[in-house]
């Protein structure tokens, strides 16, 4: 054999081997490592403000209430008014539903503290803050009588997340309200962006508003199908969760009308995002998941009932809002619970918002 042919053969094996080694190390390698169950990381969004993140794994769980349950809800310890349409927006009946990708939420609601970070850096307005914007706030002339419905906001000019009218001063670690979809979508763009230019956004990921179908299954902590995230039993929701109690409002000898949680919750409005600790969180973490304020999400509202896969129609969009809020009776402040917004720009001082990091949607 010649010399060349020789050295052709030598190279040929050499390159042989290389491929061999090359596809069993790649064949041989560990995919990257997911997120384990409650996991969480901290975000900086500058000047000592941070925001906490839990990972929610991918699984299934039942969209929507049953019979049984709307009955209790609109019953004596629900207090949910019978005979509306309020109830069916949950579907006739619990639909098995898939999350298929994993995501990272939010631990609490975003806070008024984070908000005003994001206000600051950006120079944002809200909704109800731009000329002719409104937001729907607690009227304080609103009396009690037997005549009177219990319903006591109006729609006012001049308030605001700054300024929600509850009649005692705005701390950073309540829960950020008067804020529409439109604002919640802006802090989520305002984050992505400035995670990405700085290098820490994950790729293929985004902050946004959760889905509805993410939000309903992160709410329930890993459990199927209950009426609250700790179980059916309203007893044992004492000190887990801030909604419509045993609690004074402000200035007054009075608690909310109708039907009332039996115990105090400490707050006849808003409390503090994770006031009540290790007890008012859920299986995956995740704080003030029933009552507390309303969390807007990604989706529109579909009377129906809610859906799997992202949900948006072309004409008059009603976000959906979850969970319910701190004037809201028992029956209200399910997992189940569902209402629509009157519009994207909508805001009021009973709604807030919850941030996800997962794959872009919508």
């Amino acid at each position: 054999m010649s010399l060349s042919k020789v050295v052709c053969v030598l190279s040929s094996a050499v390159l042989l081997i290389s491929i061999i080694i090359e596809v069993s190390s790649t064949a041989g390698a560990a995919p990257a490592e997911k997120p384990a169950k409650g996991a969480t990381k901290k975000v900086d969004l500058g000047s000592g403000v941070t925001i906490e993140l839990v990972y929610i794994p991918p699984g299934k769980f039942k969209m929507g209430s049953t019979p049984a349950e709307k009955a209790w809800a609109t019953g004596i310890e629900g207090g949910a008014t019978p005979g509306t349409v309020r109830e069916s927006y949950e579907g006739e009946q619990p639909r098995l539903m898939h999350v298929k990708d994993g995501f990272w939420m939010g631990r609490t609601e975003v806070s008024v503290g984070q908000f005003k970070r994001f206000v600051e850096e950006s120079g944002y307005v809200s909704d109800a803050e731009k000329p002719g914007g409104k937001t729907q706030v607690f009227d304080p002339e609103w009396k009690i009588t037997a005549k009177a419905p219990p319903h006591p906001w109006i729609s006012v000019e001049g308030k605001s997340w700054r300024d929600p009218n509850f009649g005692f001063p705005l701390r950073n670690c309540y829960p950020v309200v008067c804020v529409s979809w439109n604002d919640g979508r802006a802090f989520c763009k305002w984050l992505t962006k400035r995670e990405r230019e700085a290098g820490r956004l994950p790729e293929g990921l985004e902050y946004r508003l959760p889905t509805e179908a993410e939000w309903a299954y992160a709410c329930r902590g890993g459990r199927e199908s209950t009426y609250f995230w700790w179980g059916n039993d309203l007893r044992d929701g004492e000190g887990r969760l801030n909604i419509s109690a045993v609690d004074f409002l402000p200035g007054r000898n009075k608690i909310w009308p109708l039907a009332n949680a039996p115990w105090s919750d400490g707050f006849a409005f808003v409390s503090p995002v994770d006031h009540y600790g290790e007890k008012g969180r859920n299986g995956f973490g995740l704080a003030d998941m029933c009552g507390g304020v309303w969390e807007i999400v990604l989706d529109h509202f579909d009377p129906k009932g809610g859906h799997e896969d992202l949900y948006f129609v072309d004409t008059n969009p009603q976000p959906v809002c979850r969970g319910g809020n701190y004037f809201d009776v028992p029956g209200n402040a399910r997992c189940a619970v569902r209402l629509g917004l009157q519009s994207t720009s909508y805001s009021d001082s009973r709604d807030g918002f919850r941030i996800c990091l997962g794959v872009p949607r919508g």
